[in-house]
């Protein structure tokens, strides 16, 4: 899977949706009669001007008629995203172990270009070792899960990860609470395991690990976790990740990114610089190899 980056259908989807408000407020069109003209409601313009649904050719081309493009290149340009924009990613191959809501971030991980996320309960997915998204995967599920669910899940985030080692790779910028370190998911071999594995990951030029002690004051994202995508694409906005049980939100309002941004860089700018990783790393693996030999 390891391969260059590229726009997924999910970010197609948001960079053909931006320029389709663009040209609609450059023709003084409203959502309203946008959404008569394809025998739509104004909610649904709303939609596909945020990428959040399908694009069906005709749609698209009755749209760009009323927003008078008229060079047969820029209407063939935007016909062919229509197209490329409702291919399904490859990671609908695992539908059935993520739920539906989870697909909009995994076509949004294979586009970019830099994550920054900061995290409270779990290792980063993208850092995990098998063993651990295993662990994860059953605690998760509240024991529902088949192993061969289980299996599934550990191969989704295998593939996953292929993103580290593209051309060009991702970049990640992991912000981690000192707690995630010491909690033993899927028990201290498993943590030991994890916590090697995370000293071989700081050694990797495109990944950069910050672990805020326990010890630390209070900061703004004591909330919850998150994460901030960027992408190579111009048409593409950054956008704000927040996952919850049983759904996620996606923002990429100004504001909203604005402070999402403010608060991980004081959270960065508070702990211990990243060159300090791998020394953190180091002592709580011993102290945990001290603990099991007592």
């Amino acid at each position: 899977m390891a391969g260059r980056t590229e726009a997924g259908p999910t970010a197609l989807r948001i960079m053909l949706g931006a320029h389709l408000r663009r040209l609609r407020e450059q023709a003084g069109v409203t959502r309203s009669d946008a959404g008569w003209a394809i025998r739509a409601s104004e909610s649904k313009i709303s939609r596909l001007e945020l990428g959040r649904v399908g694009f069906k050719q005709r749609d698209v081309e009755d749209l760009l008629s009323l927003y008078d493009v008229r060079d047969q290149r820029e209407r063939d340009r935007l016909l062919k995203l229509a197209m490329d924009a409702n291919d399904r990613g490859w990671w609908h191959r695992y539908g059935d172990v993520t739920p539906d809501w989870f697909d909009a971030y995994l076509g949004l991980e294979a586009a970019a270009e830099l994550i920054r996320t900061y995290e409270i309960q779990f290792v980063p997915g993208l850092l995990q070792t098998p063993q651990y998204t295993r662990a994860v995967a059953r605690l998760t599920a509240g024991g529902d899960r088949s192993e061969a669910e289980i299996e599934r899940f550990a191969a989704l985030r295998e593939t996953r990860q292929a993103v580290l080692e593209r051309d060009p790779p991702l970049k990640l910028w992991a912000v981690i609470e000192e707690s995630v370190l010491w909690r033993p998911i899927g028990g201290e071999q498993v943590l030991r395991d994890q916590l090697s594995a995370l000293i071989d990951a700081v050694h990797r030029p495109n990944v950069t690990l910050q672990i805020i002690p326990l010890g630390s004051a209070g900061h703004p994202a004591t909330g919850g976790a998150f994460s901030i995508l960027r992408f190579p694409q111009a048409d593409l906005p950054d956008v704000v990740y927040l996952e919850h049980l049983t759904s996620a939100l996606y923002l990429d309002k100004r504001d909203d990114l604005d402070a999402y941004t403010q608060v991980l860089d004081l959270i960065a700018a508070s702990g211990p610089p990243p060159q300090q990783a791998e020394e953190q790393l180091a002592a709580i693996l011993a102290q945990l190899n001290e603990d099991a030999g007592h």
